[in-house]
């Protein structure tokens, strides 16, 4: 990076004028702790600048820019040394202005120790019991001896031996600014703050990371019937899902989706069961006190791809079944020749369009943020779509469809083979599910 550039950086940073935008940072945690390297992740955008975001950075201190990268994206880590540091992470658009968030962290002496906690997501709602998994890392050469969950200052209420933990807590409905805890076998250890609201429903909750997630299944289907089938390759389609990849990434875990194959307009299902019959989030749900009383759904993932002109569309779905009843609130990303949304309509069994423009981003994270709600009269009703900051109200209803013998929530997402069927990939990161 020249030094010219250095400086208009730091000029616009402290004169340009503030404009409707926001920065993401889902890494680190505000208030964490780290020995060793300290990963940095955030995403911008800005709502006033036609322009979009032009770069972000880091400040380690006031007037200390250690780091900047061209685009609305940034995922590096910053070798510090022991202290504590105020630091913020800014983003400059493409018209002048700039918007920033502050990260407190401390940095301790020694390698890569640290906890990374998977579940609960920081700053979520969450049901009782509340699901904690994370795990933990040292450099003691003795290891990890065990790992507790503090639920506030001095109250330690769950302690386990080893160096990863899943358990559910019972909390009562409130605010815990939670504390999960390393403990390594020479002295050491090292902690991660989650604060989380429980809902006083007891029923409502959310999952986060879940490209990172166990539970995935993958199919194969092939126009014009559609039936799934698998393994890969079947019917003449080849589709694969990877774990794990460090580039692209935002979270440093984003989920590789592939499609290809000699067959015209063939897809790539991927479909994970979150609670209910073969619930991969440890919620069974053999009581049916949670699926049979949630109603309102918000599905939240990136996606990026370098091939979006070979896809024919993309599809991201939200399935609710009891009582022989399904609720499939299906978003389909039309993109060949089209470009606009569609939903589906669970009777008819068909796709209906919404006319609202689908127009996302080659090259570049996109965000997606779909709602959708179970009426009290047992009705879908699509309520909004939201891409990359720009917000559609849907406000369309159907009625649900026969489902004998499924109970659960679930949750898809789809890529569509066009006329050649040409390969390509896509990756999922950072999606959330939420459901009270």
């Amino acid at each position: 990076m020249s030094k010219s550039f250095t400086m208009l950086v730091c000029l616009t940073a402290f004169f340009a004028p503030a404009a409707f935008a926001t920065v993401n940072v889902t890494s680190p945690s505000n208030d964490g702790t780290y020995s060793g390297p300290v990963p940095f992740v955030a995403t911008a955008t800005t709502t006033t600048c036609s322009k979009g975001v032009g770069s972000m950075g880091i400040y380690t201190a006031p007037g200390v820019l250690v780091y900047v990268v061209n685009g609305a994206s940034m995922n590096t880590t910053l070798t510090l040394d022991p202290g504590t540091y105020n630091t913020v992470v800014e983003e400059w658009d493409n018209c002048g202005g700039a918007t920033t968030a502050p990260v407190t962290i401390t940095v301790k002496s020694g390698g890569s120790s640290g906890v990374s906690v998977t579940s609960p997501a920081n700053n979520s709602t969450v049901g009782s019991p509340v699901n904690f998994t994370a795990t933990a890392t040292t450099t003691c050469s003795k290891g990890v001896g065990s790992m507790g969950i503090y639920t506030a200052p001095y109250q330690l209420a769950y302690v386990v031996n080893g160096d990863s933990m899943n358990y559910d807590l019972a909390l009562s409905p409130g605010t815990y600014n939670a504390v999960v805890e390393e403990w390594d076998n020479c002295g050491g250890a090292a902690t991660t703050p989650v604060t989380i609201t429980v809902s006083d429903s007891g029923i409502g909750g959310s999952f986060s990371e879940l490209q990172h997630s166990g539970g995935w299944a993958d199919y194969g289907q092939r126009a014009p019937t559609f039936v799934d089938c698998s393994p890969s390759p079947c019917d003449d389609i080849t589709f694969s899902l990877t774990q794990n990849i460090k580039s692209p990434s935002m979270s440093g875990e984003s989920m590789q989706t592939y499609l290809s194959g000699g067959e015209a307009y063939g897809d790539a299902l991927f479909n994970n069961h979150l609670i209910g019959v073969d619930s991969s989030q440890g919620l069974s749900d053999t009581d049916h006190k949670i699926v049979p009383n949630v109603h309102n759904f918000t599905y939240d993932v990136y996606f990026y791809t370098s091939d979006l002109s070979v896809s024919q569309a993309l599809e991201f779905d939200i399935n609710q079944f009891f009582n022989n009843q399904g609720w499939i609130w299906g978003h389909q990303c039309t993109l060949a020749g089209a470009n606009v949304w569609d939903i589906w309509d669970n009777v008819t069994a068909h796709w209906v369009s919404t006319g609202i423009p689908c127009d996302p981003i080659n090259n570049s994270w996109n965000h997606l943020t779909i709602q959708v709600q179970r009426t009290s009269s047992n009705q879908l009703l699509y309520q909004s779509i939201t891409l990359n900051g720009k917000t559609y109200t849907v406000n369309q209803t159907y009625s649900p469809g026969s489902a004998p013998g499924w109970y659960g929530i679930t949750i898809n997402y789809q890529q569509d083979g066009n006329y050649e069927q040409s390969p390509y990939s896509v990756y999922l990161d950072e999606l959330t599910f939420t459901y009270n």
